[in-house]
């Protein structure tokens, strides 16, 4: 075999969503913070490229770059790569790091309970991990305070008419709408009309609510439920350029618990469980409350699970014609 580069993956999936972890091979990117050397790779593209798109990668596949901490408190920072996006966090992500930092030995792991510190180009998480027998368990994250910004907007969608939206962060920006509302029963077959409508919709919250640079996501949320182990609810969020989450997106359930806490129905310590297409489970409570940018702000924790799923070498034969991949709108979406 022959290689101008070798790139060390550690795959892992957290309920259901690929989240592939670079351990060797890659130099960190320039830059002063995190967020510095995130936004180098975001401009940049070759190494999104060839881990991203096809024949490595599709557009169900994630991958966080391990690069050093650069705040003294950290034990390790990542940065992630999106289809579409580089963001500042992600909770299916973070998980995914977490369990392969801890299963594969990259830090020490101690039972019953590992506590580490990840620096996420958005900032510091804590996490807590449940360990036994030499596996992370269950991983929480107290991820970046969350806020509502707007709650029940207009929101002009060209074929759908007037849908009312709430707008919210929770490491990420999202447009929620009511799945119920849209005909959705949340079920696995409407996974093909919710990604390609949640672009739409994402797409129009983009060009009409201007009071924010760019929404990410749409969340489709579900109807709340009560039971005996706190709130459940059903989600699915689309992700350019057209796909669903196959977890139920931590930064979801932590923009969700914002926009719940906002209206009086989610209290501190409070629980919501959000479960995806898939039947997968992410777990949520409020931690506390802070403020952001003027915003009331909650402090949110979310947990999951993840598993490694295996080990590759990613290779480049120096006459491969296609370099940095290709992307064709059968899975990719139309640009």
């Amino acid at each position: 075999m022959r290689s101008t580069k070798t790139i060390h993956v550690i795959s892992a999936h957290a309920e259901g969503e690929v989240g592939d972890v670079i351990v060797g091979g890659v130099t960190p990117p320039p830059g002063e913070t995190i967020w510095e050397q995130s936004r180098w790779i975001a401009r940049d593209q070759t190494l999104r490229n060839f881990v991203l798109n096809e024949p490595r990668g599709g557009v169900f596949r994630h991958v966080n770059l391990l690069v050093p901490p650069k705040h003294p408190d950290a034990d390790a920072a990542f940065i992630i790569m999106e289809p579409e996006d580089t963001p500042p966090m992600s909770g299916s992500n973070s998980i995914c790091v977490s369990t392969v930092l801890l299963d594969s030995g990259i830090l020490p792991m101690r039972e019953p309970v590992t506590e580490i510190t990840l620096e996420a180009p958005g900032g510091l998480v804590r996490v807590r991990a449940e360990c036994r027998n030499g596996k992370a368990e269950r991983i929480f994250v107290q991820n970046l305070p969350s806020f509502a910004e707007r709650l029940d907007a207009k929101l002009e969608v060209e074929g759908l008419g007037t849908l009312t939206v709430d707008t919210a962060y929770g490491g990420d920006s999202f447009v929620i709408v009511d799945a119920a509302a849209m005909g959705f029963r949340l079920s696995p077959d409407e996974a093909h009309d919710i990604a390609r409508l949640g672009v739409r919709i994402t797409n129009a919250a983009n060009a009409a609510l201007g009071d924010w640079k760019h929404f990410s996501f749409c969340l489709f949320a579900g109807p709340v439920e009560f039971t005996t182990e706190g709130l459940r609810a059903g989600a699915a969020v689309a992700i350019q350029p057209g796909k669903v989450d196959r977890s139920p997106t931590g930064t979801a359930l932590s923009a969700r618990m914002a926009v719940l806490h906002a209206r009086g129905q989610l209290a501190l310590e409070d629980r919501l469980t959000a479960v995806s297409l898939i039947g997968s489970t992410f777990t949520g409570r409020i931690l506390g409350t802070t403020e952001v940018g003027g915003h009331p702000a909650i402090l949110p924790e979310i947990s999951g699970r993840a598993w490694i799923t295996g080990t590759h070498q990613h290779m480049l034969d120096p006459s491969d014609p296609w370099p940095e991949g290709y992307r064709l709108t059968d899975t990719w979406g139309a640009r």
